[in-house]
């Protein structure tokens, strides 16, 4: 019998060394944990907390036969794999990786909660997340991410061109 699949939404983010080659190379690394339908335009978000340089915001659309929680664990992985150290809450990364969305899927586990608890007040997860899944809709409420995105009037949000080697699509 095949394997039952799901839809994820990643968020990827970096602000530490060369952004956009470390999101270029996460999502080479993500495709290993399933199949990459749709990747965001590229965004660029002053930091959350204390002082630090600006971050490159993306998502991509992810087709895996893994359930949450051995994907998140493939999540963290990767985000070791590049460099990621969790010193301090809200502080500069190399990479950080979010499992932020699974259509109609609620969940609430130690250590993996699903949507992801700020995605509703966060505009740069939720301008690429609705780049891969315009759609999307918070599934207890049913509530648009797109209403809840115009709500937050973009935030300090910059979408950027295409940079050179950026898949967006």
């Amino acid at each position: 019998m095949p394997q039952a699949r799901r839809q994820y939404v990643i968020g990827l983010g970096s602000n530490l060394g060369d952004r956009l080659r470390t999101l270029r190379a996460a999502l080479t690394d993500l495709a290993a944990l399933g199949e990459i339908c749709g990747v965001s335009a590229l965004y660029e978000s002053a930091a959350v907390g204390p002082p630090q340089p600006d971050y490159l915001n993306a998502a991509v659309l992810l087709d895996s036969a893994l359930e949450p929680m051995p994907l998140l664990q493939g999540l963290l992985a990767i985000e070791r794999d590049h460099g990621r150290e969790r010193r301090e809450r809200w502080g500069p990364r190399t990479l950080d990786l979010d499992l932020l969305f699974s259509p109609g899927l609620e969940l609430r586990q130690p250590g993996l909660t699903l949507p992801h608890p700020e995605l509703a007040r966060r505009a740069f997860a939720l301008a690429p997340l609705l780049d891969v899944a315009p759609d999307a809709e918070e599934p207890g409420s049913r509530q648009a991410y797109a209403d809840l995105f115009r709500q937050l009037e973009g935030a300090g949000l910059r979408r950027l061109e295409t940079s050179e080697g950026w898949r967006a699509g």
